[in-house]
């Protein structure tokens, strides 16, 4: 029996952008149900009582996007007895080693040459187009997984916005949730008490100058421009999300079904 959220969001102390995407309209008039599907950010730095939530949701399995570089930064999720933890790693929309020194340690003229006019916002963009191109095995397993056993789920990434917010937005495409709800849903990423906080390795004011929080931005930012692009790329390659799902993603309609049973109300 899984526990219903109440609809007042819990405050985690250590785990953000925490959300039940139970209640999101389908378009045939059905709704996603309410604690079987959640969201967040990475569960490393959940505290006790954190835990103890997570705990009493129910849940069957974590899918956690990472890869090992997020990992080795963060931490390993907290353990929650009895939930199996899936690590399927995707592309980081801010992947590599280098682009990271770059985001804590750079200099303003470091951050002007690599993410000044426009380069920021558009190195998300092309990089929530390759998920959807280059990601079909992982976003296929999801979907399978969910339609077999692995309800109730939490997925995640580090920021539970990006690579967390692209499989959610796969998940409710199957489902037909209606795609205004889908960009609305992944646009909550942006509220305050939810966002990445930006770490600069200076302590001086100039590390965080208004300036440099501007550069950074498209990096830490939900737009809809990019949901909208991972949105096109479905169409441009496949010509259609049910085409996507059959031929790209391996999810016949019997499948769909399944996950319609155990997702929707």
């Amino acid at each position: 029996m899984t526990q219903q959220i109440p609809s007042t969001e819990p405050e985690l102390a250590g785990v953000r952008n925490f959300r039940d995407v139970g209640g999101l309209p389908t378009v045939d008039g059905r709704r996603v149900r309410h604690g079987v599907l959640f969201r967040s950010g990475h569960l490393a730095h959940a505290t006790e009582e954190d835990a103890s939530f997570l705990g009493s949701l129910g849940l069957h399995t974590i899918f956690d996007f990472r890869n090992a570089a997020d990992q080795k930064l963060e931490g390993p999720d907290v353990e929650l007895p009895g939930v199996r933890n899936v690590n399927l790693p995707l592309s980081d929309p801010a992947d590599g080693a280098e682009f990271w020194k770059m985001v804590r340690d750079g200099d303003l003229d470091q951050l002007r040459e690599i993410l000044a006019d426009g380069k920021g916002a558009n190195r998300m963009i092309v990089s929530y187009r390759s998920i959807i191109k280059e990601r079909t095995s992982e976003h296929s397993h999801v979907l399978h997984s969910l339609a077999e056993d692995s309800v109730p789920a939490l997925m995640h990434c580090a920021a539970g916005k990006d690579r967390a917010g692209l499989s959610i937005a796969v998940t409710l495409l199957a489902l037909g949730v209606e795609r205004e709800a889908i960009v609305t849903d992944y646009l909550e990423s942006n509220a305050k008490h939810r966002r990445y906080k930006v770490r600069r390795s200076g302590t001086d004011a100039s590390a965080y100058s208004p300036e440099v929080m501007e550069l950074l931005s498209p990096l830490f930012d939900a737009r809809a421009e990019y949901l909208t692009a991972a949105f096109e790329t479905i169409e441009e390659t496949w010509g259609g999300v049910d085409t996507y799902l059959e031929q790209g993603l391996r999810v016949t309609q019997q499948t769909r079904e399944l996950l319609r049973e155990r997702l929707l109300d």
